[in-house]
């Protein structure tokens, strides 16, 4: 996946979620669009570098969206509806374990109760539905978990994998690891243990899960590794 043409600043920090003040490299000081819900831990210390996108909609309150930033431990991609696009892209590719040929690969499709799954792939005549969560908590050791806040509507996706699964319809938990200094992934149970409890469920109802991170520049970005993944950190 190819980022668009991005800019450089200094973060000042991040609020209201979805806003962060950055300082671009000419001086200028500017309010960007932060695309992530999520707490953003080790990802938004004020003083990082961060690359930018521009966009050129009227409509845009705030024409720039925040990307990507430099931590302590590698470049991270923070820009969570990324992860779908790169995660497609690999499984086109026919790199994702176990997917090497595809008959179709569809996006955003409705199921469950109200629900979209992020991609729906066709093999050998039968659906797998995939959800795809980015990953970019780092802790000691290369130890990556997911959520980094409580989640209701990841645990609902889960529910929503686990009644698929059951019914005797392919499903998998797609963990897209966003961080370059991650080496493994685990839920983070001492965050949200609900989500932990929902993915151990799912699991055992047959719901695949796998992790792959991505190799991630300014210029593009790509899953090249499959990582180990355990319900609880090792």
């Amino acid at each position: 996946m190819d980022f668009p043409p991005l800019i450089t600043g200094k973060l000042l920090r991040r609020y209201k979620r979805f806003l962060a003040d950055v300082e671009l490299d000419d001086g200028e000081l500017i309010t960007v669009h932060c695309p992530n819900t999520g707490a953003m831990t080790g990802c938004a210390e004020p003083g990082s570098a961060v690359w930018l996108s521009v966009s050129d909609s009227p409509t845009r309150k705030y024409p720039h969206t925040w990307e990507l930033v430099d931590t302590p431990h590698g470049m991270a991609c923070i820009h969570s509806a990324r992860a779908n696009a790169v995660v497609a892209e690999a499984f086109d590719a026919g790199l994702i374990t176990g997917f090497s040929t595809l008959d179709e690969l569809r996006r955003e499709v409705k199921y469950g109760t109200g629900s979209r799954a992020d991609l729906v792939l066709v093999t050998g005549g039968s659906e797998v539905f995939v959800e795809v969560k980015s990953v970019t908590l780092c802790l000691d050791g290369g130890q990556g978990v997911f959520p980094d806040a409580v989640s209701e509507r990841g645990r609902k996706h889960l529910q929503e994998l686990q009644t698929l699964s059951e019914a005797g319809t392919r499903a998998m938990m797609f963990f897209c690891v966003l961080h370059a200094g991650i080496s493994r992934v685990s839920a983070a149970g001492d965050i949200d243990p609900h989500y932990r409890q929902a993915l151990r469920e799912a699991m055992a109802a047959g719901v695949e899960v796998q992790a792959w991170r991505a190799d991630i520049s300014p210029k593009q970005m790509s899953l090249t590794q499959q990582l180990p993944f355990t319900l609880d950190p090792v």
